[in-house]
């Protein structure tokens, strides 16, 4: 269906990136694929096979559409993780690895219903902080190819913090994208705030300006589409507005990077 849709709306390409976690401190609440209608503990990793194998069938049937069809993933990163996702970007063919900071002291500043409890009694700058020492950590790593929705901390930290948890915060953010650009690793921008009531996407304009002014050159467009409907939303004008700022979007294939036209 999420092919289908991608040719529908004119995409020239599609890539697929499930998540994948694997912190053992959130076993119960986390490590859980659905494949069908069934779903299947994420540490069993065959479900990454019938992945591969699905995408092989969308690549032949949707050619004939011009659709290519990625493979692609989206990893939960923390600290003490490494070796795990190691093992696992290693044996497996993906075009695409996508590294994420969805949870800090194993709470998931993504959930709507546990971002509270991390929110609580914190600073902006304690979150801020705390959660650009994580990204800087995943960067380090060098397993990832781009920074999954940078400043999520945005998502619910607005309505718990106040407007401040908007502010760029050079001092904590400007060192991670030198070091994104250092490691010629990409930003996506993700447009996926739009649905949760934000004006801007992850990350915002003015961090987007500084990734552009700190010498990043990859950025990716990921609509972090959930259900069909929502495959695509924000794409033009995430499009344009890397446009505007002279820059290309970039796609993956077998981890190598491709700059689109401006």
């Amino acid at each position: 269906m999420y092919c289908e849709r991608a040719v529908k709306i004119n995409l020239s390409e599609i890539c697929f990136t499930p998540h994948f976690e694997c912190d053992p401190e959130r076993r119960e609440k986390d490590w859980f694929v659905r494949i069908g209608n069934v779903i299947h503990p994420m540490e069993n990793w065959k479900w990454l096979d019938v992945f591969f194998e699905e995408i092989d069938r969308a690549s032949i049937k949707y050619k004939h559409y011009n659709l290519k069809v990625k493979a692609g993933i989206e990893i939960g990163y923390d600290i003490g993780l490494e070796k795990t996702i190691e093992k696992l970007v290693n044996n497996y063919p993906f075009d695409f690895i996508l590294g994420s900071v969805h949870c800090l002291e194993h709470c998931a500043i993504s959930s709507r219903e546990e971002s509270l409890s991390y929110f609580y009694g914190k600073t902006v700058e304690q979150v801020i902080k705390q959660y650009y020492y994580v990204v800087d950590q995943m960067i380090e790593t060098k397993l990832f190819d781009c920074v999954g929705h940078l400043d999520l901390y945005r998502r619910y930290g607005l309505q718990y913090l106040g407007p401040e948890v908007e502010e760029v915060h050079y001092h904590y953010t400007e060192p991670v994208i030198r070091k994104i650009s250092q490691y010629n690793m990409g930003i996506e921008i993700n447009t996926s705030s739009r649905r949760r009531g934000h004006r801007e996407f992850h990350p915002s304009r003015e961090l987007l300006k500084l990734a552009v002014n700190c010498g990043v050159q990859i950025f990716t467009l990921g609509s972090d589409a959930h259900s069909v409907k929502e495959l695509g939303d924000g794409i033009a004008e995430a499009d344009k507005l890397l446009k505007n700022m002279g820059q290309a979007a970039a796609v993956f294939n077998r981890r190598q990077p491709e700059l689109l036209s401006k």
